[in-house]
């Protein structure tokens, strides 16, 4: 019998409240966000101003248009794009999100009604948060901050990797055979679930095992897994350290 429990969705609800504080993460964003590094001169091209059919105005949300244009000056910076690595050890950075950046207090005029964003990715290969301000008016990165130790809210692409590795893992061994168990079927990919999940925060259990110790230096992740159109499958006590590729068990 698999030692990994299997609820029914009525239960689901237990086991998303009883996990450690960490899903929403917004405290570490906006930390990401503040940080006090100093500002790396941007390279890259200008872009000509967006249509007007394509921009919000003042706080509007930003349009579908504004997130593809900020994403994409984001990494115009050959140095980011060449040098970083994202989760699957591709080059350039693993995007995370993309929002309006809070107004600065010290603009005034013209410039305080510019749209700016805030581009937010990890690199891998140096476990950074990178936290870039893109002028949506100018086609301009005005700022660039890095963070070490700071660990935003993941992504779809980073839950879906770490959920293809806890697979893969001896350690998903309960995983496979709980899934086999409700649906007759043996789980080989992520897409076979429906992901959520969060950062792994070391501070919130008692005791650390000591593959898990670089978590927070580290990007580590708790998957939280249900069979598509079935039940739950509780993963808590399974830690997926996406920086070296490996799986913790909690005591």
């Amino acid at each position: 019998m698999a030692t990994v429990a299997l609820a029914v969705t009525g239960a689901a609800v237990a086991v998303g409240v009883s996990l450690p504080d960490g899903a929403g993460g917004a405290g570490d964003a906006a930390r990401a966000g503040a940080a006090q590094q100093d500002a790396v001169a941007p390279e890259g091209r200008i872009e000509a101003a967006p249509e007007d059919g394509d921009k919000g105005v003042g706080r509007d949300p930003l349009t579908d248009a504004e997130i593809t244009r900020a994403e994409r000056l984001a990494v115009t910076d050959n140095g980011l794009r060449r040098d970083a690595r994202d989760v699957e050890g591709d080059r350039g950075p693993q995007h995370l999100s993309t929002n309006l950046t809070e107004i600065d207090p010290g603009l005034s005029g013209p410039a305080a009604a510019q749209r700016r964003a805030d581009v937010v990715s990890y690199d891998y290969k140096s476990d950074t948060v990178v936290t870039r301000t893109v002028n949506l008016d100018t086609g301009k990165v005005e700022d660039t901050r890095t963070d070490q130790g700071v660990q935003p809210p993941p992504s779809q692409d980073e839950l879906a990797e770490a959920a293809r590795l806890l697979i893969g893992d001896r350690l998903g061994a309960d995983l496979r055979a709980d899934y086999a168990d409700a649906t007759g079927k043996e789980l080989t990919k992520a897409d076979q679930l429906q992901l959520s999940g969060m950062v792994f925060r070391k501070e919130t259990v008692a005791k650390v095992p000591s593959d898990l110790t670089a978590c927070g230096k580290h990007r580590c992740l708790r998957v939280v897994a249900k069979v598509t159109n079935g039940p739950w499958i509780d993963t808590r006590a399974l830690v997926v350290d996406l920086s070296d590729r490996t799986v913790g068990r909690l005591a």
